[in-house]
């Protein structure tokens, strides 16, 4: 029977075009290719950024992978826990510029799983809250590629626990909404009427670069201006920052500081009930990947 040979593929610091990846990755005779079984595919969430949040089942997966396509939201840490015979390919963002536009990734999903290896596409967080799954998994199933879907620990609940904000609580808050602050188009579109008489903690994520109109949209529409407002930065990871101001003064607040992200923002009550946890207690120690 045919082998069918994946060219080492290096991946450097610049963006690799769609049709580059395709090109390396399917240089074989589609014959060939069409001679082999079809292969599977794994929609893995990572977690909020440190590393040894990732399930056990997770790890595994990563260790049996062909290949592994990843986004941006994937810590240096986390890449190093994959062999280095493993072909890892970049399909996010950088300096706020898509790698390659979603539809392309479904397709390189696609071609790989049809090729017969076994796939895997990592996200940051949990891949079932913004990240872009039912489009995917509809990809492969349209081809009868076989799928299945590896839950993570989604930044709400990471980056919380990281900085010592509880996401409900007894007093404050009894339910909490995951609002993203981009949708098709890029703009926030939002119902701020129903946001800000909501009684819910509010957490937006991908929103930093829309903090003003989170504030601005909230306070107009009948939210308490002195509500406070939590902006995490890189949580969860060693670059982990926190600003705790209210949403009249969040933009003031701002000023001067230098973010990095990704950063997700908490609007409600709970922020007067956190308490600031032991970071040194949860210091990431040094793992290595099983083989390389």
């Amino acid at each position: 029977m045919t082998t069918l040979n994946w060219p080492q593929l290096k991946i450097s610091s610049d963006l690799i075009t769609f049709d580059g990846i395709k090109n390396l990755l399917f240089k074989s005779n589609n014959k060939t290719i069409n001679k082999k079984p079809i292969g599977q595919v794994y929609l893995i969430g990572a977690g909020p950024g440190d590393p040894e949040l990732l399930t056990l089942k997770a790890y595994r997966l990563l260790q049996e992978a062909d290949i592994i396509f990843y986004d941006s939201l994937i810590t240096d840490e986390m890449l190093q826990l994959i062999p280095n015979k493993t072909e890892k390919i970049f399909v996010g963002k950088r300096c706020g510029k898509h790698s390659m536009k979603q539809q392309n990734i479904c397709d390189l999903l696609v071609n790989a799983g049809l090729s017969g290896k076994n796939i895997v596409r990592l996200k940051g967080g949990d891949p079932s809250i913004f990240g872009r799954l039912a489009e995917e998994a509809d990809a492969l199933k349209t081809h009868n590629i076989k799928f299945a879907v590896v839950p993570g620990v989604t930044a709400a609940s990471g980056c919380a626990a990281y900085s010592g904000i509880p996401l409900t609580h007894r007093e404050y808050s009894q339910s909490v909404r995951f609002v993203t602050a981009h949708l098709k188009q890029d703009e926030l579109q939002a119902d701020w009427s129903n946001l800000a008489s909501s009684k819910d903690t509010l957490v937006f994520y991908m929103g930093l670069n829309r903090i003003n109109q989170i504030s601005e949209g909230l306070i107009k529409f009948g939210m308490q201006n002195d509500m406070p407002i939590a902006i995490i930065d890189k949580g969860a990871t060693n670059q982990q920052q926190v600003i705790i101001s209210t949403l009249k003064d969040i933009t003031h607040t701002m000023k001067g500081l230098k973010l990095l992200g990704p950063a997700l923002i908490v609007v409600g009550k709970v922020i007067n009930a956190r308490q600031i946890v032991d970071l040194e207690m949860l210091k990431m120690s040094e793992v290595e990947n099983e083989s390389s």
